[in-house]
Formats: C-alpha cells, sequence, structure tokens
C-alpha cells in the first residue's frame, strides 16, 4: 500500500526545505510505502529552487515536482496533486509547518485496522499540543464546522483541518471545482454524500502561524467558505 503526500507551495522557501525533510524521516505503519508530491503554485520567492534542491539531494525518496505558470490558489494546486498522485491514499501536507507528519500514523490507523475510507485530523479533539493564537479564528473554523455538519449530518470537529486523509479512488471520482480555499468545504460536502462512507476523526496537533510568519488565509476566505458550504451542501 502507498500513501501520496500532497504538498501544495506558495512562497514557502524558509519552511518547505524543513516540512520536506520531516516527511523523508515519517516511517509509516503496516508497510505503508509513501510518495511526495509537491505543487509549487507560482511562488515569487526561491521555493522552487530549495525544493529542486532537495530532490536532487534525496534521488533515494519517490517524490514528484510540479509547478503552476500562474497562481491559481491552494484548491488548485491540490487538484493537480491529486491528479499526479499514484497511492491508495491520499493526504495533503501544507508546506507552513503548522502540522507535524510524524502523526499521519494516527491518521492511518483507523483505515489499517479497516474502520475508515476517510480520516480527518482535527485540532479541537484529544490532548496533543495546540497553538494558542486567534480568538476570533477559532470561533470562525468552529462556526463553520457547525454548519458545514448541518448540510453534511456530520459529527465533525475541525471540518477546516488541512489532514484530510482520503481512499484515493473515491477523492479521484469528485468533481472539485474550489480553487482556493473553498476546497476544505466543497470536499467535505461531497465525500459525506458517497454511500456507505465511513468517515473518522482523530485528535492532532496544531502549530499555528501568525501572519507575521506567512499565515495567508483570511477573512474573505471565510465568507468563500460559507458560500460553498451552503452551495455544495445543496448539492451543486
Amino acid at each position: 500500500m502507498k500513501l501520496s503526500v500532497i504538498v501544495p507551495a506558495y512562497n514557502e522557501e524558509k519552511t518547505i526545505w524543513k516540512v520536506l525533510d520531516k516527511l523523508k524521516s515519517v516511517e509509516l505503519i503496516s508497510g505503508f510505502q509513501k510518495e511526495i508530491v509537491i505543487v509549487n503554485d507560482c511562488s515569487s520567492d526561491n521555493t522552487e529552487g530549495v525544493a529542486q534542491r532537495f530532490i536532487a539531494e534525496n534521488p533515494q525518496l519517490e517524490i514528484s515536482y510540479f509547478r503552476h505558470e500562474v497562481n491559481q490558489g491552494k484548491g488548485a494546486a491540490l487538484h493537480t496533486g491529486f491528479r499526479r498522485a499514484t497511492g491508495d491514499y491520499i493526504i495533503v501536507q501544507d508546506a507552513d509547518l503548522e502540522y507535524d507528519p510524524q502523526e499521519f500514523n494516527i491518521l492511518l490507523k483507523p483505515v489499517v485496522d479497516g474502520y475508515a475510507d476517510v480520516v480527518y485530523g482535527s485540532r479541537f479533539m484529544g490532548g496533543r499540543p495546540h497553538r494558542i493564537l486567534f480568538f476570533w479564528h477559532t470561533i470562525g473554523n468552529k462556526f463553520l464546522t457547525f454548519l458545514s455538519n448541518m448540510f453534511t449530518n456530520l459529527n465533525l470537529t475541525d471540518m477546516e483541518t488541512c489532514y484530510k486523509l482520503f481512499r484515493s479512488d473515491l477523492l479521484k471520482n469528485l468533481s472539485l471545482h474550489e480553487k482556493r480555499f473553498g476546497f476544505e468545504p466543497e470536499v467535505t460536502a461531497k465525500i459525506s454524500k458517497i454511500p456507505k462512507i465511513r468517515i473518522y476523526e482523530v485528535g492532532v496537533s496544531y502549530y499555528g502561524r501568525t501572519y507575521e510568519e506567512g499565515k495567508k488565509i483570511n477573512w474573505k476566505d471565510g465568507f468563500r467558505a460559507l458560500y460553498c458550504i451552503v452551495r455544495y451542501g445543496l448539492g451543486s
């Protein structure tokens, strides 16, 4: 079995080497192999140079690199990565060090045990480290999750989490459209409609960034998420 790790990157020259190095060191349970798929969303810094140097210095890794010639957004980068992934399961790893790849095995365990098709890594459950940052972001995340749950009839605690582990065939059969941060509510709404889908949630750590440290999501993305929850929750 193989896990495809999709790494969308936009202006992450300061952190992408560290993220890739962390991914390199991850040993997956139950004999899972891993591939890394980097998608550079037309960064204006040296993200490409750092990523290419890492690839050149680690020829033993199964790692591929793709670049958008025009900046399209995180969702668009994920679409590219999903198409290129060859693994049995797919997970997203942002290039910003907010999530710890060593916790992949926490998400894989319900899969390995035969219980899950999809596993969400929640920042709001369990006893793992969680950086204390923005009150209104937390309220916004919980509100968006609550509203999403109303439409999907799920009981997630963290719909907006980066860590979502999907069975590849299920994910690739979805028709996904959102090119920015609307990906999260869209994929949640569409995955919830698959008959007999088995969705689990586990607690993960969260090492959040400030805007000075490079955080990119903003209040406009929150309004887009609201729109996406209603649009895709109603089935369009």
